[in-house]
């Protein structure tokens, strides 16, 4: 049937624009379980163009449903009689809710996405005063939670590593660290592996009190 035709097609084309607005997210997630972290900025290009997509994907798909559910004409219910009673699965109500369910798992999973990245369970550890250093940076290519996770888990994963935040609205990584174990140039690599790039450093100051051996530090900071 000619209407069930449309529907199929327009499912087809919601998965699309779904899945392309959530390119930007999904990527750094995909780079992580493949090992490539270097690609998870591929798509970062397309979160301006997101709003623009999502729009076209709930209108493609709410067409599709009209199509689907739109009353038949006296010519289109007399056309189906010479076809086949049962459609193709693709062209049935029960595909178009599956697409339905999936095209907006994509459009959401930018608020969901952290879940697929390993927490990072972080001993506590002593550092004297004299060895704690703080560093921010301003990374550029970073556009949601997904990809701030993929930073704080690459920094994770060095040696000395005391905190570690990454914010996708600020375009900033905020790293304090034990001197005595890792170093700047260190952390500039691993967030560069990521694909997202240091553009510059912010100042900062460490305000820790002096006077005493050392403060115990883990992942909620120092004491």
């Amino acid at each position: 049937m000619n209407t069930n035709s449309k529907s199929g097609k327009l499912a087809g084309a919601s998965i699309l624009s779904a899945v392309a607005a959530s390119l930007c997210c999904i990527t750094p997630v995909l780079a992580l379980i493949s090992g490539a972290s270097g690609v998870a900025s591929t798509f970062s290009w397309l979160e301006p163009f997101r709003p623009y997509l999502i729009g076209i994907t709930v209108l493609v798909l709410g067409f599709a449903w009209y199509q689907k559910l739109k009353p038949r004409t006296t010519k289109e219910i007399q056309c189906a009689c010479e076809e086949e009673d049962k459609p193709p699965f693709m062209q049935t109500k029960k595909f178009l809710g599956i697409v339905t369910v999936f095209t907006f798992l994509m459009m959401a999973f930018p608020y969901y996405g952290q879940i697929f990245y390993p927490k990072a369970d972080k001993q506590l550890i002593v550092v004297s005063s004299d060895n704690m250093q703080e560093v921010k940076f301003n990374v550029s290519g970073m556009t949601c939670a997904s990809c701030e996770d993929h930073v704080k888990n690459e920094v994770n994963k060095l040696p000395g590593i005391v905190t570690v935040s990454a914010n996708s609205n600020e375009g900033i990584a905020f790293v304090k660290f034990d001197n005595n174990k890792t170093n700047k140039e260190a952390i500039i690599k691993a967030i560069n592996t990521t694909g997202y790039k240091i553009s510059g450093e912010v100042p900062t100051s460490l305000n820790s009190p002096h006077g005493q051996a050392g403060h115990v530090c883990g992942p909620n900071g120092c004491k």
